[in-house]
């Protein structure tokens, strides 16, 4: 992928919190806009394939209004788009005009394309008199051909309050051509006190106004601007962009107190605002409190990514939740993805379509047992769930099962066995699981493996912020583990503080 400059990094993150934000090169200004710089949420690009890819803004002059309509009036704007060849727009390849309505909080989602197999692109809006940042994007390459190594990059849970966001930036520094975000985009808690950081609102967010506030307050930070701009995302959301270790339509506790009704039109605000904040497809588009978003993105015959969603479709968690012995989290009728969504997965692994099996979710997937037991809100809760999914990739063939996980705000890597009873069992896959972006502070660095002795293989363990680089060739899988220091200082260095390889068709971790 061509290297992002860093003209088009600080086009990717003009924007504070409350503060206006002015295009870094004078060639995209324009000087005589009568209304106030309705870009200051950035940009964003998503969901590609190998003939387009989706493009977002969202028009906010004031993200950071109580109404949550980011100080745009009721009436529709027509915002313009454009796709080029290089970071100057001197070869539009794509362009056109989509209308950005009040209902739908000024944002759009404009499928670009037209576009070239395995190649890189820029794309900017205008509207009201202003020209957006510049983003870059990428598509994917042709049916039947790998195309480029793809450096792919994964992170979750981005806690604003904890921290700041400097995992974004140094995600957006290393050039990927695809970010995944497992889930915990917001956090949707009310202010505490202490924390670098305050959001905005002191009680928790419950109506769609409060949603899109929230999101409007998290996009507003120029790191994840940053990240957003260098390269299309792959989403997928986990529990806190409604409401903590919430399972299926079941809340997790009855704070705040809501009627019946009250929490199902919670869900449906929360899901409308993620629709509105992130680069998806129409095909995403919610109806009331349910949102579409497993899906299988192609990337030609290298990689196919399954994108799971572990909490709409899930039974309630076994034994009341927390980390605990339960031999209900045994029961065959137990699914955590849901059963439909355990069939669609094992139909998706058995076409083999692409040299790696990705399989993007949010918890953790391995067995990890402790003195306290194991966690009934990750996959230990759900053991007949995943044993029918691992003994499903073994029956259809599938060579290269990679689980990506977040979740947790730490770093693991885990290999995937049969038999989780039997140490020696033969391995079937691995799994990398990416620490946070803030969320849990800074994180004290430790690197012991815990409770390795009853958990074999567990592989790798690391109490710092940060995120999973990996890179897909036809030949193997890289895992790089990168940690920043601090997240309640900003600007920290990230450094590789693990690497691992899995080889095709050689299914387990082998350290670099």
């Amino acid at each position: 992928m061509t290297p992002i400059s860093r003209r088009t990094l600080v086009l990717g993150g003009l924007a504070a919190a409350g503060a206006a934000a002015v295009p870094a090169h004078s060639s995209i200004i324009s000087a005589t806009a009568a209304v106030p710089y309705p870009f200051q949420l950035g940009v964003a690009s998503g969901e590609p394939d190998a003939s387009s890819v989706v493009l977002w803004t969202r028009l906010a002059p004031s993200p950071l209004n109580a109404d949550g309509q980011g100080g745009m009036a009721n009436t529709n704007v027509t915002v313009d788009w454009q796709v080029s060849t290089d970071d100057r727009f001197a070869t539009v390849v794509a362009s056109g005009s989509v209308t950005a309505t009040y209902a739908a909080a000024h944002s759009v989602h404009v499928v670009a394309g037209g576009l070239a197999a395995d190649a890189d692109y820029y794309y900017r809006f205008r509207a009201q008199g202003h020209l957006s940042p510049v983003g870059r994007t990428r598509t994917a390459p042709a049916a039947g051909t790998a195309g480029r190594d793809l450096v792919m990059a994964f992170t979750s849970c981005s806690h604003y309050e904890e921290g700041y966001f400097t995992v974004y930036r140094r995600m957006a520094e290393d050039n990927p051509g695809v970010i995944l975000h497992l889930g915990d985009y917001i956090y949707e808690y009310g202010t505490a006190s202490g924390r670098p950081r305050a959001h905005a609102g002191s009680t928790e967010i419950v109506s769609l106004a409060d949603y899109r506030r929230r999101y409007a307050q998290y996009k507003s930070d120029p790191d994840l601007q940053a990240a957003h701009a260098a390269a299309p995302w792959i989403v997928v959301p986990d529990d806190h962009e409604v409401e903590n270790n919430r399972a299926g339509n079941i809340r997790a506790d009855s704070t705040p107190t809501l009627t019946a009704a009250q929490w199902t039109a919670r869900q449906s605000a929360a899901y409308k605002a993620y629709y509105e904040n992130m680069p998806l497809r129409p095909a995403q588009a919610p109806s009331g409190a349910s949102i579409p978003l497993y899906r299988r993105l192609q990337w030609g015959n290298l990689a196919s990514f399954h994108m799971l969603d572990t909490r709409q479709y899930r039974n309630d968690q076994a034994c009341g939740d927390g980390w605990k012995t339960c031999s209900d989290a045994d029961l065959a009728t137990r699914s955590l993805p849901g059963n439909a969504q355990e069939t669609w997965l094992l139909n998706n692994l058995a076409q083999r379509t692409g040299t790696w099996d990705i399989i993007g979710q949010q918890v953790f997937f391995a067995r990890r047992f402790n003195a306290s037991g194991a966690s009934m809100d990750a996959w230990d809760g759900y053991r007949a769930s995943r044993a029918r999914i691992q003994q499903g990739w073994v029956n259809r063939g599938v060579r290269n099962p990679v689980v990506l996980t977040g979740d947790v705000h730490r770093a693991w890597a885990s290999n995937l066995v049969a038999d989780y009873n039997n140490p020696s069992s033969a391995v079937i896959g691995s799994e990398l699981v990416t620490s946070s972006v803030s969320s849990g502070g800074d994180g004290d660095g430790a690197t012991t493996i815990p409770d390795v002795g009853t958990n074999p293989w567990l592989k790798f363990y690391n109490n710092r912020r940060g995120y999973i680089r990996t890179t897909l060739s036809p030949t193997q899988l890289r895992a790089d583990f990168r940690a920043v220091a601090k997240v309640t200082e900003h600007g920290a260095a990230a450094s590789t503080v693990k690497s691992f390889v899995v080889q095709e068709g050689r299914p387990g971790l082998q350290t670099v």
